[in-house]
């Protein structure tokens, strides 16, 4: 079996145009404007289906698209109202197909609230059968005010994911500035997992299960440097950089060889999940498991565990 642990949700035009209204009409809108279109989400959703058909995949772990998902936008309320609508068109998909998709829930992350704000969605949400939820690092989206994941705020989010053994996929969500949306994900991603490592969150946290999207951002790739940086201001005892990276797992949403290789070497097959965002911006690139068979020195048991018993491992839900 191939369970591709990063998918969102394949939804039609209509569905993301109701922002518009509600945006437009702030907390005068009211939740109860937001409904889904069940004919043309059912049609995205068969269309979703074929596509995972096309390379072989048997199950897909969806959430919302995250560059759409607002959390900056005013009034907070708004932020709440259109995340669970999102979530609402996720739970509908995985309901017109309950054999091919499981549900990663959106978190309400208005900007500026407390991390407690979204507490009564993610309940919500796993009691509709979610499976994991999408962690924004950013919900600033670029402006700079959102404290780094290894700051005390997200601690109360930390101890009520390890309570209910719920993982969090970390993926930044829309921006604004100099950067386009791929490239906050990458800066994102870097960002988190210096922040996580430096502060100890697993050490603190140690039945938190994080996965960080794409690789790992630029770490993989730059190890010598981050390691010399968290070198330079290690106390005596402390873990070793490398063992506080493969506390968290990764995902295979790389689409070159040559990269997932790399980053399999570092972390080790055992931290790393399939995912490839299909249908996303890697476009033909996302046809994955051609690349990962391609990869000569894993055993047979070792693609196995990357295609299915690694997602099972760390979505127990599933």
């Amino acid at each position: 079996m191939i369970i591709d642990s990063h998918g969102h949700l394949v939804a039609p035009p209509s569905f993301y145009g109701s922002w518009t209204y509600l945006e437009g009409a702030g907390r005068h809108h009211g939740r109860r404007h937001l409904e889904i279109d069940e004919a043309a989400h059912r049609a995205a959703a068969d269309e979703h289906v074929r596509l995972l058909d096309a390379v072989g995949t048997d199950v897909q772990l969806v959430s919302p698209r995250p560059f759409v998902l607002k959390h900056s936008a005013r009034p907070k309320e708004i932020v709440h109202w259109w995340v669970s609508h999102n979530n609402d068109a996720v739970a509908f998909e995985v309901k017109q197909h309950p054999d091919r998709f499981r549900g990663l829930a959106g978190l309400p992350q208005a900007d500026g609230e407390p991390i407690e704000s979204v507490f009564e969605e993610l309940e919500r949400c796993l009691d509709m059968g979610f499976v994991g939820v999408l962690l924004n690092p950013d919900p600033s989206e670029g402006r700079g005010t959102t404290p780094t994941l290894g700051d005390p705020y997200w601690y109360p989010l930390y101890e009520k994911l390890s309570a209910s053994d719920v993982p969090a996929l970390v993926h930044s969500a829309g921006c604004f500035g100099r950067e386009n949306y791929s490239e906050h994900f990458i800066s994102e991603e870097s960002l988190a997992i210096g922040s996580l490592i430096e502060a100890d969150v697993l050490g603190r946290f140690p039945d938190l299960k994080l996965i960080i999207p794409h690789g790992g951002g630029s770490i993989p790739y730059q190890l010598g440097r981050w390691t010399a940086h968290y070198a330079r201001d290690a106390r005596p005892g402390d873990r070793p950089y490398l063992d506080r990276l493969r506390d968290l797992w990764f995902d295979t949403c790389l689409y070159t060889q040559e990269a997932l290789e790399l980053l399999i070497k570092v972390v080790g097959h055992d931290r790393v999940l399939f995912g490839t965002e299909r249908p996303g911006s890697g476009g033909h690139l996302d046809d994955l498991k051609p690349v990962v068979e391609a990869i000569e020195f894993l055993t047979q048991q070792q693609r196995n565990d990357l295609f299915e018993g690694n997602a099972r491992t760390v979505y127990r839900r599933i």
